[in-house]
Formats: C-alpha cells, structure tokens, sequence
C-alpha cells in the first residue's frame, strides 16, 4: 500500500494570465513562492516518505522547500512533465480561438481524440505517468510519497487509475489548485481516492 499526494505547482506567471503553460519553463510568482511554503509547513507533519517532481522549475522550486522541511532529497522524473500543449502553448483561450477556432471547440469537445494541435496524446501522458506512479509504488511499499506535478497530467493520470474515461477528464476533474492536496492510495494494483483539491494548510488525517 502506497499512498500519494499530488500536487500542482505553485502559480506561474502564465497562469496568472490565464495562459495554457505545458512543456515551457516558466517561474513562479510571489504567490506561487507562498503556495511552496505553504505546503513545505503541511509536509512537516504529514509522514511524508519521499518527495518526487517534475524537471519543470516550477514544480521542483515548490517541491524544493517541503523537501528541506522534511529533510529528503526530492526524485525528478521526466515522465512527470505536463503535456506539451503544441500550438496552444502560451496561448489564452481567446488568443486560440482566434488562430484556430476549429480545432479548439474539437478539443473542448474531446480533449483525447482531439487535443491540441502538434500536442501530446493524453493517453501518452496517462501512460508515462502510471509507470512512474508503479516505479515508486515498488520502491516505496509502505510509502506516503507527495509528489508534485502539473494540472493536466495529474487530471489525466486521476482518470487513467480510477478508471474514468479520459475524455471527460476536463469534465470529471475541471479545476485543480495550485498547491492544493490530491491524495490517492494505491494497493494491489488498485487506486482509491481520499482526498481533492483540499488546501494545504488542512491537518493532514490519517486513512486505514
């Protein structure tokens, strides 16, 4: 049995402006820095066994002060990268609209069949990041492992282990927080979920 906290990021100066950030490295803002902090005080008295991230800077700069509170060294992994979202990339919603407009209401209809375009196949990414989640898994058997990530990917990898269809990940999971709290567990090749989306600053209670 392992158990995994997800979590995104703190905010980005792309999110700040609503900008669909993937593959590209973009920092953090103040509140962004705070969310880090936040979360590194909750991981302090969370029994947190392992720290694994991104490469991207803004998922290793907020994994990095839990990681010192708790004393570990955090893992990076590439198959945590968020999806690259190809032309969407650094775009607003209306700034896509107004340079592809087709394509776009195909992806808000399916986002799997239809993802952006020159962008990654969700269920590529669902795929890479379950593999990853199985390596750790092993490597930690009785583990409470917080892992820090991006919104899509964590979106799409929920869908894939809890056996929702991926195209409604948008649907089923429209919105998670940056530094928020996602908790799963995994066991016998089996996931369940405890926990969405709750703030950090929330004691950290224990599930049997």
């Amino acid at each position: 049995m392992t158990d995994f906290i997800l979590v995104r990021h703190g905010e980005t100066v792309w999110h700040a402006e609503n900008r669909y950030a993937g593959r590209t490295d973009v920092p953090l803002t103040d509140l962004g820095r705070e969310q880090a902090a936040t979360l590194a005080g909750w991981a302090t008295s969370a029994g947190i066994t392992a720290i694994w991230s991104s490469p991207l800077s803004r998922a290793r700069l907020t994994a990095g002060p839990a990681a010192d509170a708790c004393g570990l060294t955090p893992r990076v992994d590439e198959r945590l990268y968020e999806l690259d979202f190809g032309q969407g990339e650094g775009l607003t919603r209306d700034e896509m609209r107004h340079r592809f407009p087709q394509q776009l209401d195909d992806f808000l209809a399916d986002p799997v069949e239809h993802h952006l375009p020159g962008g990654e196949d969700p269920r590529r990414a669902a795929g890479r990041a379950a593999a990853c989640l199985a390596d750790i898994a092993r490597e930690q058997p009785q583990g409470r492992v917080l892992l820090v990530a991006h919104s899509t990917l964590v979106r799409v990898l929920l869908c894939h282990l809890l056996g929702i269809p991926l195209a409604d990940y948008r649907r089923v999971f429209p919105e998670l927080h940056n530094g928020a709290l996602t908790e799963i567990r995994v066991q016998n090749g089996r996931t369940a979920l405890l926990r969405l989306n709750t703030p950090a600053m929330a004691p950290a209670p224990v599930f049997h």
